[in-house]
């Protein structure tokens, strides 16, 4: 009671005991917090209102899914990806697929290339408006929740539109799509692609120029270029640091190249340039949509590899060889070369990359991701050091991780 009393008596100046020796106090905050953004503990310790220490503590949503997959055929490892990363299923589906395709030597036709760029982009909107509304609420702008929410509610009804599921979608497959786009999907898209740039310019109507929320933003949350590279910190807070790395461009996969975006930058590298650099990847995300849309191929949806892709239904119910290679992929899944392969796309929260290898069975011998929630919750402490605790929750939204794609 007596270290209490005195704390309480020198409120906003260091406690100090009567040797002279400054005393800190010791903050738990989480893993049941909401503005941890999931179950993510961090031990903070404080000299009066300032961190001198952080000390993240993961773990608690690990699901093993790495090794979960080394009992699943290759086929089956898809689901398990959609539940790492759940806010960005479909670009963790995407990374998975394309390392196993290089394994098989084997690329998806046309279609299927443009289908799958055109609805990650959707992906990395829908990611962005989830970190929008949660991180916009932290700092006390809670009409931008709602809103955030009415937009992605639309864009789960065009997962589900597409593949029968609003979260888990697992739609992308080896060798191409689960489905080919459903009848009437133009106008899916179409309308999306109409109403999407007006929401986007509402919200920043909202935020980019309030007061309150760029006195909570601004100056606040920064770390140097160094300390970001050598913590392996990937995505938009690279990027609003002044560095122009995206893995589309650098690393440019799934016909990415054939697309005109540009890579948004700030220099600011604070948590108000991270916002910028978020919504303006937001409309970036559009015009490829809009390429892909305008541009899609016609054509098959999956590659022509009767061994490992299923075959098709109206063949598997006529046809004596398809129902046989229906029968083996399903039961027993397909076999891949021996080998390994790297696989590197550009996720809502950054550099998301799929380590896989083969012994020539049905099932994964090992399969590695290295997400980028991972890496960038790495630069916590270094980003909470020295700033008032009042300005924690800030730079911990900035941050945009999702604690199953930490643990997984």
């Amino acid at each position: 009671m007596a270290d209490i009393d005195m704390l309480t008596e020198n409120a906003g100046e260091p406690a100090v005991s009567e040797a002279g020796v400054t005393r800190k106090m010791t903050l738990n905050m989480g893993p049941q917090h909401p503005s941890t953004h999931g179950v993510l503990r961090i031990v903070l310790e404080l000299d009066g209102e300032t961190i001198t220490s952080a000390k993240p503590e993961i773990g608690f949503l690990h699901t093993g899914i790495e090794k979960q997959a080394e009992t699943r055929t290759w086929q089956q490892v898809v689901p398990l990806t959609d539940r790492t990363d759940y806010l960005a299923n479909l670009s963790n589906n995407l990374g998975y697929v394309l390392a196993v395709e290089k394994l098989l030597q084997m690329e998806a036709p046309p279609r299927a290339q443009f289908m799958r760029v055109l609805l990650t982009e959707v992906t990395r909107i829908n990611s962005h408006l989830v970190w929008l509304g949660t991180s916009a609420l932290d700092v006390g702008a809670m009409s931008v929740f709602f809103y955030t929410f009415r937009e992605r509610e639309e864009i789960l009804r065009l997962f589900e539109f597409f593949s029968g599921q609003r979260l888990m979608t697992s739609y992308f497959r080896v060798g191409g799509l689960a489905l080919d786009a459903p009848r009437g999907w133009h106008k899916w898209i179409e309308k999306f692609l109409h109403v999407m740039p007006s929401r986007i310019d509402m919200l920043e109507g909202l935020l980019t120029e309030n007061i309150i929320f760029k006195r909570r933003t601004q100056g606040v949350g920064f770390i140097s270029l160094e300390d970001m590279l050598d913590l392996s910190v990937t995505g938009p807070m690279l990027r609003a640091a002044g560095l122009k790395v995206d893995a589309r461009k650098d690393y440019p996969y799934s016909s990415y190249d054939k697309f005109q975006f540009e890579i948004p930058t700030r220099t600011e590298n604070d948590v108000y340039a991270r916002y910028l650099v978020r919504m303006a990847e937001m409309r970036e995300s559009l015009k490829i949509i809009q390429q892909a849309f305008e541009g899609m191929p016609e054509g098959p949806y999956t590659a022509d590899a009767q061994n490992v892709v299923l075959p098709d239904r109206e063949k598997m119910k006529t046809q004596m060889e398809a129902l046989i290679y229906h029968f083996k992929i399903v039961s027993e899944g397909f076999r891949v070369p021996p080998g390994e392969a790297y696989q590197v796309v550009e996720s809502p929260r950054g550099e998301l990359a799929y380590y896989v290898v083969s012994d020539g069975t049905s099932k994964p011998y090992r399969v590695f991701m290295r997400t980028p929630s991972f890496g960038n919750l790495q630069a916590l402490e270094t980003l909470f050091v020295g700033f008032p605790i009042a300005d924690s929750i800030a730079s911990l939204g900035s941050m945009d991780f999702v604690l199953g794609d930490t643990d997984r």
